[in-house]
């Protein structure tokens, strides 16, 4: 994962995702968890959209083995997340993506971490090759490390 927080000119891939009410804790701020909801938002919306993902009835599935986040800014309500995403890493079986979570239309990230899926047969839970239509999918968001 890149060692400085990347910024905003750095993803060519953004998705904008509202914050909700519930999000906030009793901080009055959105919840760390929600952080990692909405990584794993703008990477599997990429895929359903990109690659044809169907989460039910693919015969190949991406399980989270590695995540991290780094807390830089506080996100509240009611701001709109711009959840970018990148890949660094396309292995045999693993894809590893780094995500940055930036408040309204800042530049600098209020978060920014990385998670890695590691592809699976469903039926047999045997780790399997990346399939094609998903490197393919990828091709436009990938950048070298």
């Amino acid at each position: 994962m890149t060692a400085q927080a990347p910024d905003r000119s750095s993803f060519t891939r953004l998705l904008a995702i509202p914050t909700r009410w519930m999000d906030q804790d009793p901080y009055g701020h959105v919840n760390n968890v929600e952080y990692y909801s909405f990584f794993d938002t703008v990477v599997n919306e990429h895929l359903i959209r990109e690659a044809g993902l169907d989460v039910v009835h693919s015969p190949e599935i991406g399980l989270v083995v590695e995540t991290k986040c780094n807390f830089l800014k506080e996100i509240s309500f009611p701001q709109t997340v711009h959840a970018g995403m990148r890949v660094p890493r396309i292995g045999n079986s693993s894809v590893t993506y780094e995500i940055a979570l930036f408040r309204d239309a800042e530049t600098d990230c209020a978060a920014f971490g990385h998670f890695v899926h590691v592809y699976i047969d469903r039926q047999t839970r045997q780790t399997v090759r990346v399939p094609d239509r998903i490197r393919t999918a990828l091709k436009p968001v990938m950048v070298e490390n």
